[in-house]
């Protein structure tokens, strides 16, 4: 990890800081549109416009990369985001905030598509699991500082939006000063969904259906806290524990997907997520809120690795790059379908309605996996869980995709030069 350190800083820089701030402007968002008498749905709507710039970030970013290099395209998308928080901090109206983040859904994406690719491309095979374990770190622990400094006093309402903006200026300058020169790029290929459902069903189909709860109670925590009478403080204070939860549980989360079929782990996590969202509806005291988000989200998140691991053992290594890039398009699919309607239940059914939502969406997924078990038996030969970073910040991507085609290339080349030495 040392060596990760020492040989990408300025890039693992640069990527917590940007962390750091989006994790902070996304929380920062919900709370202040509330207290400025926007509605559950201009909300919804306003924080929708995220995942809706990055469909098209995620897919225009690469060629862009592809034609003026890693520098210039960074520098241009932080440049962007910076100036998308400084106009939030000038004006207050639904519009101007929905057309800026829609702006930085666009550019964050592309940001950490520009990282991944760039880490992929200057890391050694040796230190490649170094590398993803370091990035893992700066994807869980910088939103939960971002979403953490919500709490920090602003009597003028102007200093954290001020952050973020700085934040976002300042992760250029370690690229522009390290001296690192950047790597060669081609823009990946791309799969169908069509022909990744023919693939995995289960992974099309999970994606969807969990990105878009995922992203359903992470917008409405904070607005659902508020309903019940939390602070700002102790309203960001509780999605950052459900942020802590989901981290720590991903890795033993990831073993036990690793050691039996996946299809079991996926159907325990739905059936929790299922448990605690009805425990929420049938009693609402927001003493309950704090444990039961924390549940959800340790139960929800991890899902999307083991899909897209699931995903990936019915792949060939040349299939896993592009299969990622669709994978991303289904999670921000899913997340603009529960992002819009998840926020707007917050007070239906007598404040049950996001509650049931959540236990409706995790029992969807449960079935399609009960539905895939029956049909089809495991694969015999597995790869590995890797972690991803909370969701609406850096998503699974390129490299994760890229360690595990790079590690089963390298399995392949180990075995066959054994098999020439045999002979």
């Amino acid at each position: 990890m040392r060596r990760a350190l020492i040989d990408n800083w300025a890039l693992f820089l640069g990527m917590l800081m940007l962390m750091v701030a989006n994790g902070l402007l996304v929380t920062l968002l919900s709370i202040r549109g509330s207290g400025l008498g926007f509605s559950g749905l201009t909300i919804s709507i306003m924080q929708a416009c995220y995942p809706a710039g990055a469909l098209l970030g995620t897919m225009a970013v690469p060629r862009l990369v592809e034609n003026v290099g890693h520098i210039r395209v960074f520098s241009a998308l932080a440049s962007l985001v910076s100036i998308a928080a400084i106009i939030h901090l000038l004006t207050g109206d639904p519009y101007s905030w929905s057309g800026m983040r829609f702006l930085a859904g666009f550019c964050f994406p592309g940001l950490y598509v520009i990282t991944e690719s760039w880490l992929n491309a200057k890391s050694e095979n040796r230190i490649r699991a170094q590398v993803l374990s370091v990035y893992f770190v700066i994807q869980t622990l910088g939103p939960a500082i971002g979403t953490a400094m919500v709490g920090f006093p602003d009597p003028t309402g102007n200093l954290l939006f001020g952050i973020v903006s700085i934040l976002i200026s300042l992760s250029i300058v370690p690229l522009l000063l390290s001296g690192i020169r950047a790597p060669d790029y081609s823009a990946p290929e791309r799969m169908t969904v069509t022909r990744l459902y023919q693939i995995s069903p289960m992974a099309v189909l999970g994606t969807v259906l969990m990105s878009a709860s995922v992203a359903a109670w992470f917008i409405s925590l904070p607005l659902y806290a508020l309903h019940q009478g939390f602070s700002e403080v102790q309203a960001s204070g509780a999605l950052v524990v459900a942020m802590i939860a989901a981290a720590v549980v991903q890795y033993p989360i990831g073993w036990a997907s690793d050691n039996t079929d996946r299809r079991y782990v996926v159907i325990a996590l739905c059936v929790l997520s299922a448990l605690a969202a009805t425990w929420m509806a049938v009693d609402t005291s927001p003493s309950r809120i704090v444990i039961g988000f924390a549940v959800i989200s340790a139960t929800t998140l991890p899902v999307y690795s083991i899909l897209a691991a699931h995903a990936n053992d019915q792949l060939s290594p040349a299939q896993i790059v592009p299969a990622s890039g669709t994978m991303v398009f289904l999670l921000q699919v899913g997340q603009i379908g529960g992002i819009l309607i998840g926020p707007n239940l917050i007070q239906t059914a007598d404040g049950r309605g996001l509650q049931i939502m959540l236990v409706g969406l995790s029992i969807g997924v449960a079935l399609i996996a009960v539905a895939r078990r029956v049909r089809r038996e495991a694969p015999e030969d597995t790869g590995e869980v890797l972690p991803a970073g909370i969701l609406g910040f850096a998503q699974p991507g390129m490299l994760q995709a890229e360690v595990l085609a790079s590690d089963e290339d390298y399995g392949n080349d180990q075995a066959a030069e054994r098999e020439n030495s045999n002979n």
